[in-house]
């Protein structure tokens, strides 16, 4: 499965402070998604539109463990989230939610505004120039969890599998 994006590019060390503001917390996700890396870029959460990726550097994710971070990129509609390295708590989280992870060495040759393909089966990132950039392996159970829009839909999906099997 192939599919084209829009690039938003990040430095390295995006911590979940700047993805979730703690002054927001307290207002629920749809509270906190405007306010989303605004210490960073202030019209990211006002400019992103369904579908587009971020490109950041190493350690994307880094600091407290709230879910919440993760959760204002799916509530903005971020297709995925593509840097060489993430926090472990983020990491999880996020495929948690839905939200897709590309571990790439290469991610910081992805420019700002360009287009790029995923291709999920190949787990590769192609450029607008046609470079293909390769991504680390991802389980097949967490991108089933993707597909299915998160952990709790991937279960809801199997629990009503499982009771229609029991009517049969």
């Amino acid at each position: 499965m192939t599919s084209t994006h829009r690039v938003w590019a990040f430095g390295a060390d995006i911590d979940t402070d700047q993805l979730a503001p703690g002054a927001y917390m307290k207002l629920g996700i749809e509270g906190i998604a405007p306010h989303c890396l605004e210490g960073v870029r202030a019209e990211f959460a006002r400019e992103v539109r369904r579908g587009d990726v971020i490109a950041a550097g190493p350690n994307f994710g880094i600091g407290s463990s709230r879910e919440q971070a993760a959760g204002a990129l799916v509530q903005l509609g971020v297709r995925a989230v593509i840097a060489p390295s993430f926090s472990g708590l983020f990491f999880r989280n996020a495929f948690n939610l839905g939200l897709l992870l590309l571990t790439c060495p290469e991610a910081a040759r992805l420019r700002e505004g360009e287009h790029i393909t995923l291709d999920l089966q190949a787990l590769t990132v192609t450029t607008a120039d046609g470079e293909v950039l390769r991504c680390e392996p991802i389980p097949g159970f967490l991108l089933d969890m993707v597909e299915a829009g998160g952990l709790l839909n991937q279960l809801r999906r199997r629990v009503g599998k499982t009771s229609e099997n029991a009517l049969t």
